[in-house]
């Protein structure tokens, strides 16, 4: 009898712990959660509450076949062309290395071997889950899930995740699940603004928190199900366009990755494991400075010209900016958002003494130079759309819809691929830049490939995104000194495999204070301060649109990579002034941002708010302040607090501005004094420990 096997997955903090189950041929969690958590009873196991189910249906599986569970949500469904669906397998065998475990399960009679895949990331308190898919014969596959993820629950689940829309994306939004189905996703070949491929369960409002992120820049869902019995199973996993795939014989298919992660210590600790996993897939580049940008899009807008453009680039240079980017508009045919897409030429008109000198007149003010490409999207009059109409996306005999004026290359194909390779190439080698903005803003509709062969057959979702990965990957070998920001329309292109292969990503379009603090709150949860790309500029407020100070959009957009959008022409010499000692003192602090330990304080629900860093002897609190600005809803004269965490009671921590020294007990207890008031929204304090 195998029934008994058992494997342990230990990571930083954590355990997880996987079994064969006694009731049938599946793997089933039997712990998740602090180390040591497995010695005992498993919570999960529900193998007496089968009534009118199958024993699969109750169970807390890892990964089950429509056929074994016929009702409770299948993670993969496959059948032979033609045939009925359903899959009994048996098991096949484990494989264990270090911090590695493979498990097999074969259906003889389908001619088809899945296995189970699991890694521990190092240095986190991250798993990560796949299955790999071989046929023997040719397979119709119409879901193939990464994994399930079980939770136990005693009441209704605790869901939280991020939603919204363009100009509001990353919402933090809760809902409790005590009984039925919740799914999001999307079908527009990104992750789209609506939601992001992440999740956290907890038990009602329980600190100990269940975290998964699905690791897939395409179409995508997670599903959470709170199944009878008393636990919750969440799948989650790729959608192909073509509703099923076929896996050809001999084929495997790989499915995304997806990264399971516990903390005991709520949201927030969630949001530490997060961050910590994010400065893994970092690598090497972790420690390369995020230099303070400047970017023109908001102050010229599609009115490019060298000009212009150095103008603002002095003034940038002026205020202490690192980095000068020109956003769309500098190419040949982009007077607006018409044309011009696909012929990615500088030009000659806005820059009549030559692109290179102007690049080299920005250098030579001391900045590096970068450049906004969306090379996905192509115009319909541009020269590339005329040469090569067969590369979008389109349905043979149905009329091509416009999205923004622009229609969407079909990245799927190896010769697209190799244009944007190549256009890439000589962009970044012929002038002297050093930071690229990858903007994508059409998600496909008429997604098909005429010539190509039946429809059912073909993979294209998949197949663009493994082009797009081809591009990233090609860039970061190629061009490694060249800073990557990612950029979907604002915040729809955030994922695990994009932010391996990017340097920052843009969580929104939307710029406004207030606005901005409830995005950026809401994705500090998931993602970490060193991929924030955030802008001052003077934007009003969309969805609030109470006013706030210019200190208060710098101290908001110091909570990660700092940027500046504003018309630096427009400013006041004393705004200019007040930005440069911003800026000065960003640089002395960004290493404590971007490599620290930074905790969530309040939300912006909060009449004060903020993010606490942490590094060495040395914390960082921006705080915010979000109410009235008269002394209410305090008593008059009576200070708000913003109450610490996680510093040493007993030590002593210093403000470096005033001179101030508190007690880490009055920190935890009492917390920071501040008074807000119309002249004084906002506040970065330093304290170092004694």
């Amino acid at each position: 009898m195998t029934s008994h096997r058992r494997w342990t997955l230990n990571t930083e903090h954590t355990s997880y712990t996987v079994r064969l189950s006694p009731q049938g041929p599946w793997a089933e969690l039997e712990a998740w959660g602090p180390l040591g958590v497995e010695h005992g009873p498993s919570a999960l196991d529900r193998s007496r509450r089968t009534h009118f189910i199958t024993p699969a249906d109750a169970a807390p599986a890892e990964y089950l076949p429509h056929g074994l569970r016929p009702f409770t949500g299948a993670d993969l469904i496959a059948a032979r062309p033609g045939e009925e669906r359903g899959v009994w397998w048996d098991f096949d065998g484990a494989e264990e290395g270090q911090g590695t475990l493979r498990l097999a399960f074969t259906d003889e009679v389908l001619g088809l071997r899945t296995v189970q895949c699991y890694e521990t990331v190092p240095g986190t308190d991250v798993i990560l889950r796949w299955t790999e898919h071989t046929g023997r014969a040719e397979l119709r596959l119409e879901r193939f899930d990464s994994g399930a993820v079980n939770i136990p629950v005693t009441d209704a689940a605790r869901l939280t995740y991020l939603t919204g829309q363009w100009s509001q994306e990353f919402q933090r939004t809760q809902l409790d699940l005590s009984r039925g189905t919740f799914t999001m996703g999307s079908l527009q070949g990104a992750p789209g603004h609506a939601y992001a491929p992440w999740l956290a369960v907890q038990d009602g409002d329980a600190q100990a928190t269940y975290g998964i992120a699905l690791e897939w820049p395409g179409n995508w869902h997670i599903t959470a199900e709170a199944e009878p019995g008393g636990s919750v199973r969440v799948r989650a996993g790729r959608v192909p366009h073509e509703g099923a795939i076929l896996l050809a014989p001999g084929d495997t298919l790989v499915t995304p990755r997806l990264a399971c992660a516990f903390s005991p210590d709520g949201l927030d600790g969630l949001s530490r494991v997060w961050h910590r996993y994010e400065r893994h897939l970092a690598g090497d580049r972790l420690h390369r400075p995020r230099k303070v940008l400047y970017n023109s899009w908001e102050a010229t807008g599609f009115d490019v010209d060298a000009a212009g453009q150095l103008e603002l680039a002095k003034a940038a240079a002026d205020i202490g900016a690192e980095l000068f980017v020109v956003d769309d508009g500098w190419f040949t045919g982009r007077g607006d958002d018409t044309g011009g897409l696909g012929d990615w030429q500088p030009d000659p008109v806005a820059f009549p003494q030559g692109f290179d000198g102007f690049v080299d007149e920005v250098r030579g003010l001391g900045l590096d130079f970068g450049l906004w490409v969306e090379p996905e999207a192509v115009s319909p009059g541009s020269r590339l759309h005329t040469e090569h109409p067969d590369w979008v996306y389109r349905v043979a005999g149905r009329p091509a819809r416009l999205i923004r004026n622009q229609l969407l290359l079909d990245l799927g194909r190896t010769d697209v691929q190799d244009f944007v390779i190549g256009t890439l190439d000589r962009l970044l080698g012929t002038y002297d830049i050093s930071y690229l903005k990858w903007d994508m803003n059409r998600p496909p509709t008429e997604r098909g490939r005429p010539g190509a062969g039946p429809a059912d057959r073909l993979d294209l979702d998949a197949e663009h995104v493994h082009g797009y990965l081809r591009v990233l990957d090609h860039l970061r070998a190629a061009h490694p000194h060249v800073t990557v920001e990612g950029c979907a329309g604002g915040g729809a292109r955030v994922d695990h495999t994009t932010l391996a292969r990017t340097d920052v990503v843009w969580p929104s379009d939307n710029t406004a204070p207030l606005d901005r603090l409830s995005i950026q709150h809401g994705f500090l949860h998931a993602h970490a301060p060193h991929v924030m790309s955030s802008w001052v500029t003077d934007a009003p407020g969309i969805f609030d649109p109470r006013p706030r100070s210019l200190a208060f959009r710098f101290v908001n957009a110091m909570c990660g990579v700092l940027g500046i959008g504003a018309d630096l022409r427009a400013w006041t010499p004393e705004q200019r002034v007040e930005a440069a000692r911003w800026i000065a003192r960003y640089k002395d602090l960004r290493e404590v941002v971007h490599h620290g330990e930074a905790r969530l304080l309040g939300s912006p629900a909060d009449t004060t708010c903020g993010v606490q860093y942490d590094a060495g002897d040395r914390t960082v609190v921006a705080a915010l302040g979000t109410g009235r600005l008269d002394g209410s809803p305090l008593v008059p004269g009576r200070p708000d607090r913003l109450r610490l965490r996680a510093l040493e009671p007993a030590a002593r921590y210093r403000d470096t501005a005033t001179g101030t020294t508190y007690s880490g007990a009055h920190l935890l207890h009492y917390g920071l004094p501040f008074a807000w008031s119309a002249d004084h929204d906002a506040d970065l304090v330093v304290l170092t420990r004694q």
